[in-house]
């Protein structure tokens, strides 16, 4: 788009109005679905279920998040009105219909339906709207923001990851005043509230006026004759990569909470919790803007990869988690894991699409993107039960103070320990696959 353009087109020609603020008010609203630890117990102990029952829609959400974009990538390309309208409406009325389900639970205790239905509509119907959702501005923003994808994609995404910081503190303040039933009465009230900001997102969202997508689905190469431009295995390892590091992510964040804990920093797990929301979402801006300004944007995933590795070796040698509580060094090394990761993670969704688009071009980049989402999928369901399951079968559980309700809080030090044993076996297999199979490339225009 010529400068010229720039300046006569008004705001129907702006980038900001255009493409940043729309995609920030999807990612805002879709990324609350991080918030899932903060209401999760209450939405149990209201239905009358196990945390562990009801764990399943979060895990059912982002598995369909991701699946969602493989399948409905296409939509994206040929119509991000379409499929920013989806997103709009699939987000707001799975949330909605949370809410419903936890009421009917809770007037109907352990009902199997209220359980079917939470999962349904927390994660099947809310995640075909994360993944529409998380897609339709991507390729968007690297359309207007040309030399800075980078840059833009880390804007936008670091909406998601920032989401958890600023609805969190939301979230907990209305179930604190909304009295009884608050927990439903929370989602049916922000139901309306993602709604209305998804939808004037929706109605911003716009392609530049110069750039003109193939009608035909003939003038379109097939997905698999764009990847095979390059070797298969190119891909392979950039597909595999994404995903060890969203699995090792959530291995480790979804365990975040007990380890603080576990470090002797109980009365600040909450500040702890904002703080690496802010690293996640820092992470998915700075990392992609630093990408910007390398030959090879793939440098960012061995970085890091390479620092990961580092971290979670110093707190495996020293026992960090074990050993942590009274131990200043130990403490800071824990948390700078804590944080680390969580840059890391953030930082590994907001490369991937401008990556894919540096080796594949800007054509199909909707589609190749969304394929490569379902990575994200599969994470969503072995990153966390992964980790839990290594806790829950290794080490001993032993009390460790009481709760605000006089509860025994019952932590698992050797437990949280042994799942770094995991992630750094799988952070090595990333640093070679990154350095092995992903092929340097030049970035496209």
């Amino acid at each position: 788009m010529s400068q010229s353009q720039t300046k006569t087109g008004g705001w129907r020609e702006n980038k900001w109005i255009r493409a940043a603020i729309p995609a920030l008010l999807l990612h805002c609203s879709i990324g609350t679905v991080y918030c899932w630890s903060i209401f999760s117990q209450e939405i149990a102990d209201y239905i009358g279920y196990t945390k562990g029952a009801t764990e399943w829609a979060f895990s059912f959400a982002i598995f369909f998040l991701g699946m969602s974009a493989a399948f409905l990538g296409n939509i994206v390309e040929k119509d991000i009105h379409k499929s920013s309208l989806i997103a709009t409406i699939c987000f707001a009325t799975g949330m909605f219909l949370t809410g419903f389900f936890i009421k009917y639970g809770g007037a109907h205790q352990h009902s199997p339906l209220a359980l079917i239905g939470i999962y349904i509509s927390y994660g099947f119907i809310m995640g075909v709207g994360l993944g529409t959702g998380y897609l339709s501005p991507v390729k968007t923003l690297m359309l207007w923001f040309q030399d800075r994808k980078g840059l833009a994609t880390g804007l936008a995404v670091a909406g998601f990851g920032a989401a958890k910081a600023i609805a969190s503190p939301i979230m907990q303040s209305m179930l604190e005043n909304l009295g009884e039933g608050g927990i439903y009465k929370m989602f049916m009230i922000l139901a309306g509230v993602y709604f209305v900001m998804m939808f004037v997102g929706h109605l911003l969202l716009a392609k530049p006026a110069d750039w003109h997508e193939p009608q035909n689905s003939a003038d379109k190469p097939k997905i698999m004759d764009v990847l095979k431009t390059k070797p298969i295995t190119n891909y392979v390892g950039i597909w595999v990569m994404f995903y060890i590091n969203i699995t090792c992510g959530l291995a480790l964040i979804s365990q975040e909470k007990m380890i603080v804990k576990c470090i002797g920093l109980a009365a600040s797990v909450g500040v702890i919790s904002t703080i690496s929301a802010i690293f996640n979402a820092g992470g998915r801006l700075g990392f992609s803007a630093w990408a910007d300004t390398m030959k090879d944007r793939n440098t960012i995933y061995k970085l890091i990869f390479i620092l990961s590795i580092a971290f979670t070796a110093l707190v495996m040698i020293t026992g960090g988690i074990k050993n942590g509580e009274g131990n200043s060094l130990l403490v800071f090394l824990v948390l700078a894991l804590i944080f680390l990761v969580n840059a890391g993670y953030g930082g590994g969704f907001s490369n991937v699409p401008t990556l894919l688009s540096d080796h594949y071009g800007m054509g199909s980049i909707s589609a190749i993107h969304g394929i490569t989402l379902s990575a994200w999928a599969f994470a969503g369901l072995t990153g966390n039960q992964v980790a839990t399951y290594i806790v829950n079968h290794t080490g001993e559980f032993i009390e460790h103070g009481t709760d605000a309700a006089g509860k025994a809080i019952m932590i698992n030090p050797v437990g949280y320990q042994n799942v770094l044993y995991f992630t750094i076996a799988l952070y090595i297999v990333a640093l070679v696959l990154c350095l092995v199979l992903v092929k340097p490339t030049s970035k496209e225009k």
